[in-house]
């Protein structure tokens, strides 16, 4: 029992809270997916037949499965309140809850470790802790604000303005946090937005309209057009949320100088092909947005390619522990190999020893971790040659190994392992 409530059960809650995540949240993507497409392709009917009498706006003959649907949307309300009414909520909220409780599990309960970088900004934990908080709570007031502006009858222009505010919060969050915490903030605060819209907008306003009719009243269209404006707002966030929930996969994004730009081009990227997909569910067909979109795509991945490594000096200090030689001291460790510039795989392992394995281990001894991440374990010669291009890509290249450099390795240390990697590992 004390095992489950230790490290290795709060990696078992967290499988269980991720995979419920998942679901759910392709539940809620799937609804908004098909719904905008439902949106785009209805049909009116014909004037002055039986459906448009009964003030039907639109109609969809489909087959799936090996049935046939007739979906329609009505203008306003249908005459008569059907006894059995679907709700779609429960997507959304399950989605942000399951993904909430993330947010604790993996960043708020281990901050130290995965919010906090030392070299970005000092934080202690909580204050880590208030700023994901407040980023949420704070993106969602300024989103509910804007949306009920003069902005509202002005979609590009409340878009472009959102996309701007994003962004300069993806700024000021990836100078005060860790690359992989400020990256995941973004995308828990545009998620909050999208289920604040389900909350606060869409849903209150559908029970209007049903409370409405349930009165013999007739339903006001205001609440229903103000429910498809932020659908349609949903729509458009969620391939940017998308690519960031699997950001924490791709270290050469949120590790990057200037993460900030290369998020926002990647999102702009996400919107512009899924403005393609709108319109052509429209019957409009513009190959331009999704040949920008690549491009753009293109452009960040040129951008950001690594370049060329240049060799590092090392350190008078650690030069002192190399012999007259130039082999490492007795006792000196990875430190004093990397100064002597020692590329074999045994001065290499010291360095992992010292630097990575406190994690990377089949028992690691760093708090918060029940197992090496992504089951990468470094304990032996032959794993760091298994995982040679991971090391030399995460430590060398994108430098955002260790984790917030928690161990403190040295340039001079990843000099060590690039060369040992460009001349010995393959």
């Amino acid at each position: 029992m004390e095992t489950l409530f230790g490290p290795y059960g709060v990696e078992w809650l967290n499988l269980l809270v991720r995979w419920l995540h998942l679901i759910t949240g392709i539940a809620w993507i799937g609804a908004s997916f098909y719904f905008v497409w439902l949106d785009n392709s209805i049909r009116p009917p014909k004037p002055g037949s039986p459906l448009a009498k009964k003030g039907v706006m639109g109609e969809l003959w489909a087959v799936h499965g090996g049935g046939f649907y007739n979906p329609q949307k009505y203008l306003v309300a249908p005459d008569e309140l059907p006894e059995d009414l679907h709700w779609f909520k429960w997507e959304a909220y399950a989605t942000w809850l399951s993904g909430f409780a993330m947010l604790f599990i993996v960043y708020y309960f281990n901050a130290s470790a995965m919010m906090i970088d030392k070299n970005v900004a000092d934080l202690s934990s909580l204050q880590a802790v208030a700023v994901g908080l407040g980023t949420l709570a704070g993106g969602w007031l300024v989103y509910d604000t804007l949306c009920k502006t003069a902005l509202a009858e002005k979609p590009a222009v409340l878009g472009t303005v959102m996309f701007v505010l994003i962004v300069g919060a993806a700024y000021v969050l990836t100078h005060t946090l860790s690359g992989r915490a400020a990256y995941i903030h973004i995308g828990a605060m545009i998620g909050t937005m999208m289920v604040g819209n389900v909350l606060f907008v869409i849903i209150p306003g559908q029970r209007k309209l049903v409370d409405a009719m349930a009165k013999g009243q007739s339903p006001d269209p205001i609440y229903g057009k103000r429910a498809k404006v932020r659908s349609v707002h949903n729509n458009y966030f969620t391939l940017p949320v998308l690519l960031i929930m699997i950001s924490n996969h791709y270290a050469m994004t949120y590790s990057h100088a200037y993460s900030w730009l290369v998020l926002a081009a990647i999102m702009a990227a996400g919107v512009l092909i899924r403005h393609f997909f709108n319109l052509r569910h429209a019957g409009k067909v513009s190959p331009a947005f999704p040949i920008a979109g690549v491009i753009l795509l293109a452009g960040v991945a040129v951008a950001i390619a690594p370049a060329p490594r240049k060799a590092v000096a090392a350190p008078a200090t650690v030069a002192a522990a190399v012999d007259a030689d130039g082999h490492a001291a007795p006792g000196a460790g990875g430190a004093a190999a990397a100064a002597a510039g020692q590329a074999s795989l045994s001065s290499v392992q010291q360095v992992v020893s010292a630097r990575c394995v406190s994690c990377h281990s089949a028992a690691p001894t760093q708090a918060g971790f029940a197992s090496a991440p992504g089951g990468v374990m470094l304990d032996t010669e032959d794993q760091v040659k298994q995982h040679a291009a991971k090391i030399y890509q995460r430590a060398v290249q994108n430098k955002d190994m260790p984790l917030a450099n928690m161990t403190h390795m040295t340039d001079a240390e990843r000099q060590l392992i690039g060369t040992w990697f460009e001349t010995s590992a393959n």
